[in-house]
Formats: structure tokens, sequence, C-alpha cells
């Protein structure tokens, strides 16, 4: 189903461009739009996951580096039937924890410094085994592609503003007028289609990580006061990450409060809790 996801956006992600190419530049716009975007698609499908573990800096572990961090994830992937994973330490002092990755095979951890000092060993294998049922439902490359899309999305943007201010394509007056309205639209509905995005791939994706990490861990009470500690730490201080890789994290980083709680990438922190529960009584 994840395969099908990722195909159907790559579809969404090169039509876009291609209209924005048409409405910027004709058929010639329209035919360098497509090349560029057969060439992101084929980098986001490849390299989406470099991309992201470059943009926060993390630093590859080996196992002497941390022997307990590997041996958690270890005894997890056992578990749960996977390949141990790559582990990657972010130089994050707001406790986090994300996955990426193409496939189970090529699959990476990474986790903050900041949650290495707040949680105990139940909470960070609960967090770990969070992670690797993203792994293991193969959300790895969707969430990971999404974020790409997200930013090519906000770069359209950007392409029909600067094409606003320069006239467009410079065709005929009244063909001129209706590609400014489009690219108007498009400047406008750009950013809300990006966050859309995120909503419909993140939120229910989540729900299913937390009950997978919970069933891997056998700890879902654990896995619960862990999401209570990095939520408490995220409201105390939001940190500045991309907005388009936001969905990654176990904890939306971003400040949750007011009308952004509506549009936020993660459901509810307390439903998230009460689920957890609800698993932990039938356990």
């Amino acid at each position: 189903m994840n395969i099908f996801k990722t195909a159907i956006l790559l579809v969404l992600l090169t039509l876009l461009f291609m209209l924005v190419g048409n409405l910027i530049g004709g058929v010639q716009g329209m035919q360098v739009a497509f090349a560029l975007a057969l060439i992101m698609n084929f980098f986001s499908y490849w390299f989406s996951d470099r991309i992201v573990l470059a943009m926060y800096r993390a630093k590859k572990l080996e196992e002497q580096d941390n022997p307990k961090l590997f041996s958690i994830i270890r005894n997890l992937t056992m578990r749960a039937n996977l390949p141990m994973p790559k582990v990657y330490l972010v130089p994050m002092k707001v406790p986090n924890a994300f996955a990426t990755g193409r496939d189970p095979k090529h699959a990476a951890v990474a986790v903050t410094e900041g949650i290495m000092g707040i949680l105990n060993d139940d909470e960070l294998e609960g967090v770990l085994a969070h992670e690797l049922g993203h792994v293991k439902d193969r959300d790895i490359l969707i969430s990971t592609m999404v974020a790409t899309i997200a930013g090519a999305i906000f770069m359209l943007a950007n392409m029909a503003r600067w094409a606003m201010i320069f006239g467009g394509s410079g065709r005929s007056r009244e063909k001129g007028t209706i590609n400014m309205v489009a690219l108007l639209v498009i400047t406008i509905i750009a950013p809300l289609a990006a966050m859309l995005i995120q909503l419909a791939i993140s939120r229910s994706r989540e729900y299913l990580a937390d009950q997978e990490g919970a069933i891997i861990s056998a700890k879902p009470l654990s896995l619960a006061s862990a999401l209570k500690r990095i939520h408490a730490a995220a409201q105390r201080n939001p940190v500045e990450v991309n907005p388009t890789t936001a969905h990654m994290f176990i904890v939306n980083p971003l400040s949750g409060r007011g009308i952004t709680h509506l549009f936020s990438t993660h459901p509810p922190m307390e439903k998230r809790i009460e689920r957890l529960e609800q698993i932990a009584a039938k356990m």
C-alpha cells in the first residue's frame, strides 16, 4: 500500500512541476520541468534518507560508541525479525528520534543527544521500538520522500512567485492574465498542499507505529511515559527544524499550541497515550 502511495505522490509532484513549467515558459518550460521532476524523483528515492540525515548533521555511530543503545536496538530487531539498521546521533539538545531509509534492509534510526539524557532504559526501548515499527511497516520510504516532496512544493511556490514578479511567460495579455492568476493560486495553496500531504501520511502512521512499538517492546506504558517526557520537552523548548521534516520525528518538535495544533503532523498526544494504555490493559 505504501509503495502505491509513493508512486501516486511522485506522479502528482511531476504533474505539478509540469504545470508550473507550462505557466512560466510554455511548452519548453513544461519540458524542462518534466526533466527536473524526473531527476528529483530519482534522487528522492535513492538519496532522500541521506539528505534528511545530512540536514540534521547526524553522525553515524558504531557499536563501540554506545554499546547500550546498540544492544537495545539489536534485541528489538530480533523480536521484530528485522535487519539491524544503521544508527545515527543528531546533535540536538531536545529529545526526539526518527527513522529513515528506503526499505528495512537500508534503514537508519536516529536519536538526538537530548533523548539519551532524559529517558530510562525501558522508555528508550519503547521509543526505538516505535521507530522500528515504522521500519517494519515500511513507512520510512514514504515519510522520507514526503519530506523531499514537501520541500519541492515550497520550491514550486517560490518559482511561481518569481514568475509573477517577472511577468510570467510574456505571451498575449489575456493569456498572461490567466497565467498570473494561476501562479497566484499556486503561490497561495502550495504550502497548504505540502502541509496536507504531511497530515495525510503522518497521523495514521503514528498510531500504527505506537501500536507496533508496544508489541515489539512489550512495554506500552514505557512508550507512553517516553512520549509524555518528549512532548513536555518539545512544548517547553520548540526547536527550529525544517517544517517539511517535522512529521518524521516521534513527537512534533515544533510548537503545537493554539490553532496550529489542529494542523499538527502528529495525532494529539492525549489520544496516543490513551491508546497505549488500552493496549497495556489488553496485554
